[in-house]
């Protein structure tokens, strides 16, 4: 489903840029669930983005089911993300004047889709707030919140679901139960699973791990550990 061919990354001056990810080379099949980790610094959130077409890299190539992620537009990259992806922000990105249910329905809503606003309120109800769904997000726990960020970035079933440490604002309670809900719906929808995280017991849960370090990659593969 992804293949990436000699990605690299650099930031700065051109006399002295700063390589942060160096020649990766990897794919992903659909179905897969898959960690990201390494130390701070190490370019975890900078692969998150590439993959999320957020940035482009400054050399090398990403393509998601045969298409090159480069040879998209800005306004395609845009339709591209709203048509394919769901990203889950650490810090959750609602808009605080829609209620949990609005902020659920935006991508539907900016697609132009039909049925919003029940799609959105079936998907809160999966993810267990359907008593929360004329709330605004200032009346919502952290948990709620990222239960309402998840709900919206896979309300249109996308074929990749890209997460930035999901449980990384969260106590260890919510984060173990917003993470046991991350994998009961990627199960369910047999999407790609992407996850950027520190928890390396929330990283144990995937089938492979993708370790980062001084712009370096070495994949680990965890299927065994994880099933």
């Amino acid at each position: 489903m992804i293949q990436v061919s000699d990605l690299t990354m650099e930031y700065g001056q051109e006399g002295a840029p700063l390589r942060v990810l160096d020649n990766l080379n990897f794919s992903m099949q659909r179905g897969d669930t898959v960690a990201i980790v390494g130390p701070s610094g190490s370019g975890k959130t900078t692969l998150m983005q590439l993959l999320a077409a957020l940035e482009q890299p400054t050399h090398g190539k990403i393509e998601l089911d045969q298409q090159a992620l480069s040879g998209l537009s800005v306004d395609e990259l845009a339709d591209f993300r709203r048509d394919n992806m769901g990203i889950v922000f650490q810090s959750f990105h609602l808009i605080d004047s829609l209620t949990a249910l609005a902020n659920a329905a935006l991508p539907l809503d900016i697609a132009g889709k039909a049925n919003a606003s029940q799609r959105a309120k079936d998907m809160l109800e999966r993810v267990g707030l359907a008593h929360r769904i004329s709330h605004y997000p200032q009346q919502l726990s952290g948990g709620e919140q990222q239960r309402v960020a998840i709900a919206r970035a896979l309300v249109h079933e996308p074929r990749l679901i890209l997460a930035d440490e999901p449980t990384g604002n969260l106590d260890e309670n919510t984060g173990n139960r917003v993470a046991d809900l991350l994998f009961d719906l990627h199960a369910q929808s047999n999407a790609t699973l992407v996850l950027v995280t520190h928890d390396m017991r929330l990283a144990q849960r995937c089938k492979r791990l993708f370790w980062l370090e001084s712009g370096k990659l070495r994949v680990e593969d965890n299927s065994e550990l994880s099933a």
